[in-house]
């Protein structure tokens, strides 16, 4: 019998096949097009590391919709890839013949039909373990084809999300005061889509926008991009960026915002809720170039056993990871700086010495005593611009 743990969570850490299926809206006319585009892509896909396999398939309905599945050794390999320059440069030729298209990733939990009989067997999850990080191996010929994960992880039915970019130094007071300032929008989105919260931050030049969805997180961005007070404020922080883009331009819009998406890696929360009494903190983790994966694995741990230990001040945390920018997204009880080790997240073991190889900024080593970690906390930590409530349905 499958259990679920009593947290809710969601993580790309579970070391599991993932499944990633790809929806298309082709313009009428495209198909021929399309069709070279995705020969171009296959062969590229097909040599990053970790790919397994993906199939393209056409609607039998409506032959102007296309899906694309592929399937991946572990989540970790695919977001690698999926958030690489090269990933952006590879699918531009697509966005010439395809009207829309949407995005789904799942990791594989079972197996079934004669075709998977033994391998189902031998990758068979063990439900008594609940969520892990590492789930069931196997043996032999089917274990290049990845791991099952071990359990179901219980959602909340919300979809988390934030957006990463830099403006020019010198112009970070202003910045921060549009960001602050500006008029929030319309959070019901239709009748199963609402924005429940949206937390902005600075570090130096560096903003972090961090958004909650119920329900379809791309109907909901897609919303937000139309509302009135947010195309003000785009059109407003645009002379301070430090990346150019043209908002009118759909291609420079797009790409813009392709490369500013910190996808949420790892959540994980003690199921009491955002009482009043919870606090919101963002700690900012610049990696040393090829880390960042490696040093949000890291902090998800940690926080794994942090919501599980009643003592434990964390009652919820999120870590965002791009490239080599880690963002750990905490909502806790009481001050922040009470237990700074593991506000940090290197509370226990060597978990400091580990933190201190994987940043790019540990110029000062490893922190060790209390008054060190305390400092360490203190350069890490972001500066609140404004956190947003969207009221509860009535």
């Amino acid at each position: 019998m499958t259990t679920l743990s009593e947290r809710i969570s969601q993580s790309a850490f579970d070391d599991s096949r993932l499944r990633v299926v790809l929806l298309l809206d082709l313009y009428d006319g495209a198909q021929n097009q399309f069709l070279e585009v995705y020969e171009d892509l296959h062969k590229q896909v097909s040599s990053v590391p970790g790919h397994i396999r993906d199939e393209l398939c056409q609607s039998i309905e409506n032959p102007s919709q296309w899906l694309i599945t592929s399937e991946w050794e572990s989540a970790p390999r695919f977001l690698a890839w999926v958030n690489s320059e090269e990933h952006v440069a590879s699918v531009q030729p697509l966005h010439g013949c395809v009207r829309d298209t949407r995005s789904l990733r799942f990791s594989v939990l079972r197996e079934t039909g004669q075709d998977h009989g033994p391998a189902a067997a031998a990758f068979s999850p063990d439900v008594s373990a609940g969520p892990a990080f590492v789930s069931a191996s196997a043996d032999g010929p089917e274990r290049s084809r990845g791991r099952l994960q071990v359990a179901p992880r219980r959602g909340d039915g919300v979809v988390r999300h934030a957006l990463t970019f830099t403006v020019k130094p010198g112009s970070e007071a202003v910045v921060a005061e549009l960001l602050s300032g500006y008029a929030s929008p319309q959070a019901q989105v239709d009748e199963h889509t609402r924005l429940r919260r949206t937390s902005l931050f600075m570090h130096g030049n560096r903003v972090v926008r961090a958004v909650e969805v119920e329900g379809d997180l791309l109907a909901a961005l897609r919303h937000v991009a139309l509302q009135p007070e947010v195309r003000a404020l785009e059109e407003a922080i645009n002379p301070y960026l430090e990346q150019d883009r043209d908002l009118s331009d759909p291609g420079s819009a797009r790409t813009f915002f392709t490369r500013a998406a910190l996808p949420a890696v790892h959540h994980v929360a003690a199921g009491g809720g955002a009482g009043p009494e919870l606090a919101r903190h963002a700690l900012f983790y610049p990696a040393k170039k090829g880390c960042g994966m490696e040093l949000a694995r890291l902090l998800a741990a940690q926080d794994e056993a942090a919501v599980d230990d009643a003592a434990s001040p964390i009652e919820a945390s999120t870590v965002f990871q791009r490239d080599d920018v880690v963002v750990r997204l905490l909502d806790l009880r009481g001050p922040h700086d009470a237990r700074p080790a593991l506000t940090l997240g290197v509370e226990g073991g060597h978990r400091a010495a580990v933190l201190a190889r994987l940043l790019d900024s540990a110029k000062d080593g490893v922190p060790t005593t209390h008054q060190e970690i305390s400092r360490f906390l203190e350069r890490s930590e972001m500066r609140l611009i404004t956190d947003r409530r969207s009221p509860d349905r009535a």
